[in-house]
């Protein structure tokens, strides 16, 4: 696997990263989202640190996947309900 500098945009900083070429595409939407978060914070308390719009974008991040984690495991739940429910309703409808 050949692993190649990229370099993304950050706020205005360019930063050289280490990738396998398999996933170049992919870090670079991730630098690009990344950008449009911070881009958002820092825009919305015009006085903030760098370190701490950082954090906060970090934080919001984190808390989408969390929050789409929570969904998905919620929906496999119910589909394993439904399929629960779905036997029992063939079960009654055999005798």
């Amino acid at each position: 696997m050949s692993v190649e500098t990229v370099e993304v945009n950050i706020l205005d900083k360019i930063y050289r990263i280490n990738s396998p070429a398999s996933e170049q595409a992919t870090l670079k939407q991730a630098a690009e989202y990344l950008d449009k978060k911070m881009r958002e914070i820092r825009n919305a308390g015009k006085n903030m640190e760098t370190e701490r719009v950082a954090v906060l974008a970090a934080l919001n991040i984190c808390h989408e996947l969390f929050t789409r984690g929570k969904q998905a495991e919620d929906t496999s739940k119910f589909a394993q309900a439904l399929q629960l429910l779905i036997g029992k309703i063939d079960r009654v409808i055999a005798s």
